[in-house]
């Protein structure tokens, strides 16, 4: 049974950081579109927990873990590669008007997260589970697709072989 996340919205999503919340839950891979082009299928779920907390200056963050396992087409073959996911992200809430400091953009433990509206947690899972793909999926080994040996259309270059041989 999965459940459908529910939206914050930026006042909520400041609340729900301040207070400590948390929310998990369970999505179907088919209710995240834009990961359809690289899965070999969309069969399956991830689970994600998302909790609030605060740092050190009291500036409002999320941690969001996400487990589940995809298949990711292969670069090579076209057939499934299993990717197993496990993300741990700290995301920090940024508004339209507070811009990170300079000091804040290169800690590489967190990511600014800007929030101009509601917060949509299925599209956070999937930007995240996105950045953690590889970029060209692949199995250790594998081989080009097989073909049946019977070419529809000949080979672009076959005239040319003939005069050369002129």
């Amino acid at each position: 049974m999965s459940q459908q996340p529910a939206q914050l919205s930026l006042s909520d999503a400041y609340r729900f950081a301040r207070e400590s919340g948390c929310l998990e839950g369970v999505l179907e891979l088919s209710a995240l579109p834009r990961l359809a082009d690289v899965l070999a299928s969309l069969a399956g779920t991830v689970s994600y927990r998302l909790s609030g907390f605060t740092g050190e200056r009291e500036q409002a963050r999320l941690r969001l873990q996400v487990t589940g396992t995809l298949q990711l087409r292969c670069q090579r073959c076209l057939g499934a590669v299993e990717e197993v996911l496990a993300i741990d992200s700290r995301l920090e809430l940024a508004s339209a008007d507070s811009a990170p400091t300079q000091e804040e953009l290169e800690d590489e433990r967190l990511d600014i997260l800007p929030v101009t509206g509601a917060l949509d947690i299925s599209a956070l899972v999937e930007d995240e589970i996105l950045l953690a793909l590889p970029t060209s999926p692949r199995h250790v080994t594998c081989s080009l697709p097989a073909t049946d040996g019977t070419d529809a259309e000949p080979h672009p270059f076959a005239a040319l072989a003939v005069l050369k041989h002129c």
